[in-house]
């Protein structure tokens, strides 16, 4: 669905949110899901999440998921050598010294997901759009509807990084650590995201999850274990450390890691996973105190 289109639809819902979040999500579980959102007593995941976005309201998370303040927080936890390099960052687009830039840079507005603009030859890069982008990123919001309240929160800007690939040209796998309680329990690694787009679901110990179906999972690919897991696996254990939940993305370049982003309701915790009792195997490694309450 188009995005505007979709922000469209959707008008309804952010409205009825500003009265009755539960009601909303409840709503939009179901039309997501298929499934009955149990606020009072949540078992699964994704149940879980929702119950995050309506209790959990620590601090940190509109700081981590900014995508120039997270460097802040990963330089704060000691992992300033995994963050890639930053060219610049401002407000006005008008401002980017493009041609201090070097060929390949990514150009990132940071308070949402998909504003991204990928340079891989500065000389082909239609400068005027490029600006004209930008400036209509700054100003859209997320789905209130949604309850993800934590995006936005800071002023948003503009950050132009460091390019990364395979070296191949095409863009480096991507490792998602999904921890509980500061524990990596789960890895979902993506391949070719911008050409046959799939991913993979395994344990810790790089053991296939074959009786699990969730979107864009095929578990019938095969992804070779990297030498750097256990590395990987520590960055993961820092950088979630003091959080209940959070999805920690992080890459591989010719044998360096390096820090993606902070993601704590991955998909809006609206993402269909089945079988139901593996869900809730997933549920239980999220604790919640009973009877509700922040955490």
């Amino acid at each position: 669905m188009n995005k505007r289109v979709k922000n469209a639809v959707l008008i309804p819902m952010n409205i009825l949110y500003k009265f009755n979040p539960s009601v909303t999500l409840k709503l939009l579980y179901r039309l997501k899901t298929g499934r009955r959102l149990n606020l009072k007593s949540p078992k699964t995941y994704t149940e879980k999440i929702q119950w995050l976005k309506l209790n959990y309201k620590s601090k940190l998370l509109p700081i981590c998921t900014d995508k120039y303040t997270v460097r802040k927080y990963v330089k704060h936890c000691g992992c300033e050598n995994i963050l890639t390099k930053l060219y610049w960052y401002g407000y006005d687009p008008s401002a980017i010294p493009f041609d201090d830039l070097p060929d390949q840079f990514v150009i990132k507005v940071t308070h949402g997901s998909g504003f991204n603009i990928i340079c891989k030859n500065k000389q082909e890069l239609d400068i005027s759009a490029t600006t004209r982008v930008l400036k209509r990123w700054l100003t859209e919001k997320y789905l209130p509807c949604y309850g993800e309240w934590f995006y936005g929160v800071i002023k948003p800007r503009i950050i132009v990084e460091e390019y990364l690939d395979d070296g191949k040209g095409s863009s480096p796998k991507d490792y998602k650590f999904y921890c509980f309680h500061g524990e990596p329990k789960l890895i979902n690694v993506h391949v070719d995201r911008f050409t046959n787009h799939k991913s993979i679901l395994l344990d810790v110990n790089w053991n296939p999850l074959k009786n699990i179906k969730m979107k864009e999972v095929d578990n019938s690919i095969k992804v070779e274990k990297p030498s750097e897991l256990d590395e990987l696996l520590k960055y993961a254990r820092i950088l979630s450390k003091g959080f209940p939940h959070v999805r920690v993305d992080l890459y591989i370049v010719n044998s360096k890691i390096y820090f993606g982003e902070l993601s704590f309701t991955s998909d809006a915790g609206f993402v269909t996973i089945s079988p139901i009792q593996t869900e809730e195997i997933i549920g239980e490694w999220l604790r919640i105190p009973s009877g509700g309450g922040n955490l």
